[in-house]
C-alpha cells in the first residue's frame, strides 16, 4: 500500500463515531420515527408535559434539560427563534406525514447526526 493510502487508512480507522445525542420530538414529529434513530435517545415533548409550550418556551426547556436536537415539522420556528448562542440544534422536516417521512429516514438521520449546537437544518421531503 502506498504511504499516503496507508496514512489515510489509519486516519479513517481512528475516527470515532458521533456520540449519541438527546433528541426531542415536538408534537408535529411522527412518533414512529424514534425507533429508527437508534443511535440516539429520543423523547417526545408530550412525555415531559411540554406539548403545549410555545416554541420559545419549548426550546428553552429542552436546552435546560440537556437536549442536543429539537426535531420538528414546524417550519415557522426558523423565523420565530434566534438560534445564535444556543446549545440546542433545530432540525425541521418539511412535512410530518409518516408515509413520506418513512421513505426518507436515512436523510432525516443524517440531518440529526450532522446537527451541531445552534445549527438549523431543514430536511426537504418530497411529497408525491
Amino acid at each position: 500500500m502506498p504511504p499516503a493510502a496507508s496514512m489515510l487508512s489509519r486516519s479513517l480507522s481512528r475516527r470515532h463515531p458521533r456520540s449519541p445525542m438527546f433528541v426531542l420530538f415536538d408534537h408535529s414529529t411522527p412518533a414512529p420515527l424514534s425507533s429508527h434513530l437508534t443511535d440516539h435517545t429520543v423523547t417526545e415533548a408530550r412525555d415531559r408535559g411540554w406539548d403545549r409550550l410555545s416554541n420559545g418556551e419549548l426550546l428553552a426547556e429542552a436546552e435546560r434539560a440537556g437536549f442536543d436536537v429539537l426535531l420538528t415539522a414546524d417550519k415557522n420556528m426558523r423565523f420565530q427563534q434566534n438560534l445564535i448562542g444556543r446549545r440546542i440544534a433545530l432540525v425541521v422536516l418539511s412535512t410530518p406525514q409518516w408515509p413520506v417521512v418513512r421513505l426518507n429516514i436515512e436523510r432525516i438521520a443524517a440531518a440529526v447526526n450532522a446537527a451541531t449546537p445552534g445549527s438549523y437544518s431543514e430536511v426537504d421531503l418530497p411529497v408525491e
